[in-house]
């Protein structure tokens, strides 16, 4: 069958299948239209991409230097510190963490020097307490999953007196009503065995001891820097753990503390984790939505209210090719313009369930300091301007037929700043998706009826991004695989982790990354136009796996 036979063939099959549909000779197979309404306003949205995470805390926030060109705290409001308080000789807190005759060495210096940074950028700290120091664990085990304390500690009270001398050392240097603005929370997805379990290893053992775990350290923080204390829990949820998450979620709502013999533990957010395998497969868990409102029933059957959810970690584990050591992403994101889309179907995911925000890895080509824009860093920057407006309704009116492909838009209005922005994208799961696809959106905006505006648009596909410049380069420079311990797929081509091969670094650094810097640069196209009848038309034609975002404000 040759392709014109097949084309003409799968199309008989497509109108036999929708037999409602009526083909005519202007139907388009990639046009795709929307209908917004301006005047049709719901809930307030929230700055989805105001999290970071690191995954261990070392020196990076120590004396830090903002980016002056792309710093990622003009929208990032909270960087998360995971298991700063312990687990191994790195992440224990003390003068010593070897020595198990003396339990009260406290050291907090790293700690404080690290939030001192983190303020010093505009953020706050979001501290992930745990692991267990390994001297309050007789089965400590060192060199585990992922090289920290699994266990709870022999002690409770003596883990208490930590907590609360580490609460102290904040209070001290920083002032209450300081540390009140920040967030704390207890471990690393709690019910991941590879993360915490009883010495047992049963499930109810593992849940009894992370939520007696929980309570300690809630009463320590509590009693410390005050009742009011941001605190939460991070679970994984988008696949099983060793227990059940909602064990814990109903102890902190109908369950006895552990610490104070009352009914109930304070807890403030809860989130869990999302990754999905690699580009092209989605994860065997729940997606985004079901991972939120898997969290969002346990609260509501325990009857938590009020509480906020996120996602404290995740995107994509693996890449499509391997470094020398693994298939992992380092940042959990791929270069490819794959990566925009792919960020922009779940931040709309996120406003769809009422979800808070998504935290990353990484932004830049360095990382969260370093470097130039990603194209996640685009669509971040991009989306956070959506914070604090109001959801405008969206209408799908023309859908075009690409198989497979996810053609979506979301729009909010900002009363305050008068201006309404559309995003919209073109997601197929695959890298090497194909086709372009013709947009329209037809506005109704009394807000603007009869005045002047300026529409900015901001396009991020090829044109906004230095991988496929630097995917080129490599074949031109021989840079294989075998240059990478990671997967090459990985934008953050500054990290040693990511290009190792001191050759292939020297190319990069000394002859294309000028280059690449420019062709990262993301440019806006703005025009003036008179509103009539309160009605906007704007078209444009989205290249695969990109994203557009409007701007419409009064000129």
């Amino acid at each position: 069958m040759n392709a014109i036979t097949y084309f003409f063939s799968w199309l008989l099959s497509l109108i036999m299948a929708f037999p409602g549909i009526v083909f005519t000779a202007g139907d388009s197979i990639n046009y795709y239209s929307f209908s917004i309404d301006a005047s049709q306003m719901g809930e307030e949205l929230p700055n989805v991409v105001s999290n970071v995470n690191v995954w261990e805390m070392g020196s990076q926030f120590i004396n830090p230097t903002a980016n002056e060109k792309y710093d990622i705290f003009e929208f990032v409001e909270y960087i998360q510190l995971m298991q700063c308080s312990g687990g191994n000789t790195t992440r224990d807190l003390f003068e010593d963490p070897l020595n198990f005759d003396v339990l009260d060495d406290y050291k907090f210096d790293k700690l404080i020097d690290n939030c001192k940074g983190i303020l010093s950028l505009g953020a706050k700290p979001h501290l992930k307490l745990g692991s267990v120091p390994l001297k309050y664990s007789t089965d400590a085990v060192k060199g585990a999953d992922f090289d920290t304390n699994i266990y709870p500690p022999d002690d409770y009270d003596v883990y208490y007196n930590y907590m609360a001398a580490l609460a102290q050392a904040l209070v001290d240097e920083f002032g209450a009503d300081e540390v009140l603005t920040w967030r704390f929370g207890v471990m690393t997805e709690y019910e991941n065995e590879q993360w915490f379990k009883a010495p047992s290893g049963s499930m109810g053992d593992t849940a009894v001891a992370y939520c007696k775990l929980y309570d300690y350290t809630v009463d320590a923080l509590q009693t410390v820097i005050g009742e009011d204390v941001f605190v939460g829990a991070h679970s994984m949820t988008v696949t099983e753990g060793l227990w059940d998450e909602e064990s814990f979620i109903l102890h902190c709502g109908k369950g006895i503390n552990y610490k104070t013999g009352e009914r109930g533990t304070r807890v403030c957010f809860l989130s869990g984790s999302f990754y999905d395998s690699t580009p092209g497969e989605f994860t065997s868990g729940y997606d985004l939505p079901g991972t939120i409102n898997c969290l969002k029933a346990a609260a509501e059957k325990a009857g938590l209210k009020d509480l906020i959810f996120g996602i404290d970690e995740g995107r994509i584990l693996c890449g499509n090719t391997s470094g020398e050591s693994s298939d992992q992403l380092h940042t959990r994101t791929v270069g490819y313009t794959y990566q925009a889309a792919y960020d922009a179907r779940l931040y709309k995911q996120l406003f769809d369930t009422n979800g808070d925000y998504f935290s990353a890895w990484s932004y830049l080509s360095g990382g969260l300091l370093s470097g130039y824009p990603t194209v996640s860093y685009h669509v971040a920057d991009c989306i956070s301007e959506f914070a604090g407006s109001k959801r405008v309704s969206v209408q799908k009116g023309e859908t075009g037929v690409i198989y497979n492909n996810e053609v979506e838009a979301v729009s909010a209005y900002d009363e305050d700043a008068q201006t309404l922005r559309i995003m919209a994208y073109n997601f197929k799961n695959k890298v090497d998706y194909k086709k372009d696809i013709d947009l329209s959106f037809a506005i109704n905006a009394p807000q603007f009826n009869s005045k002047q505006v300026k529409v900015t648009a901001y396009v991020v596909d090829d044109n906004a991004n230095y991988f496929d410049e630097w995917v080129e380069d490599r074949k031109t420079y021989g840079i294989g695989n075998d240059c990478f311990g990671w997967s090459p797929d990985d934008p953050q081509i500054e990290g040693i982790t990511t290009l190792d091969d001191p050759r292939a670094r020297e190319i990069y650094f000394t002859e294309l990354r000028d280059e690449y810097e420019q062709c990262a640069q993301l440019t806006p196209v703005s025009e003036t136009v008179t509103v009539e009848n309160s009605s906007i038309n704007l078209s444009t034609n989205l290249a695969p796996n990109g994203v557009v975002f409007y701007e419409i404000e009064l000129a």
